[in-house]
């Protein structure tokens, strides 16, 4: 039987005022982050609390086309946000950022659903749009990170490359160690997060099904099942992402075409 405590808003107004210490520190030490940690924290009790009712009426439906609408809606909004969190920019890279996320975590959750876990309806939003969120936030921070290192190291090693490439090697060539490390770059994070992952932390997931009351050897199950999908999410992702990056930042002929790319000041 569900031991669940479910959370009233005298609740969450008295926790909000942890937050206080956070600012508090912020002010104390001269840290300049106080305004921006209030404004996140309003910004995040605004979007939680603005999806929970719009998942509310969500789950009731019983439409593919809603949960497929609000799937893509989630996937343009973290596209969008990976490219933000970038230092350099070149023309297509939001489409390039958007298309790999989507293309990524629509794969890899679909496979979940449909060959794992086997939900019907193959829609089923109580399903399908936890899944693909968790899905697309670590495939978001795993194509940032891979995006900024490899432009970046394009342009650290810029005479480097332009030497191999003089020398008669392809693009692929000069390029190759670059490329691998921007997907190290990319993927570290979910491989530090699985190294500890019981160990130190318990995964939100996880957490909120025990919760709920759910048995802890089928919440830990649940769990292994999540993040094997989102290392392969975040693994595709960043592949994919690198790869178009690398075919608009060297061209057919063989050159390196930083002139396309340009740097966003802070």
């Amino acid at each position: 039987m569900s031991n669940y405590i479910p959370i009233g808003y005298g609740q969450l107004l008295l926790a909000a005022t942890l937050i206080l210490i956070n600012i508090a520190l912020s002010l104390g030490l001269r840290l300049g982050l106080a305004q921006r940690l209030g404004v996140a924290a309003v910004r995040m009790v605004v979007q939680l609390l603005l999806v929970g009712y719009i998942l509310g009426w969500v789950f009731t439906l019983d439409n593919p086309v809603w949960v497929l609408g609000l799937a893509f809606t989630m996937s343009a909004i973290a596209g969008n946000a990976a490219v933000n969190r970038t230092r350099r920019r070149f023309p297509t890279i939001y489409w390039n950022s958007l298309l790999s996320i989507l293309a990524a975590s629509a794969f890899v959750t679909g496979l979940l659903t449909e060959g794992i876990i086997r939900i019907h309806p193959w829609y089923d939003p109580q399903y399908v749009i936890p899944l693909l969120g968790m899905v697309l936030g670590n495939a978001l921070t795993g194509t940032s990170l891979a995006l900024d290192r490899f432009m970046e190291d394009l342009v650290t090693r810029r005479s480097q490359i332009e030497a191999l490439l003089a020398l008669g090697a392809t693009r692929w060539e000069a390029a190759n160690e670059t490329v691998k490390e921007a997907l190290r770059t990319g993927m570290i994070p979910t491989i530090n997060s699985m190294m500890v992952l019981g160990l130190v932390s318990l995964p939100g997931m996880m957490t909120g099904q025990m919760l709920a009351g759910v048995d802890p050897t089928s919440a830990v199950r649940y769990q292994i099942v999540i993040y094997f999908t989102i290392a392969a999410g975040t693994a595709l992702a960043c592949i994919a992402v690198i790869l178009l990056a690398f075919r608009v930042l060297f061209s057919p002929e063989h050159q390196l075409r930083l002139d396309r790319l340009h740097k966003v000041e802070s």
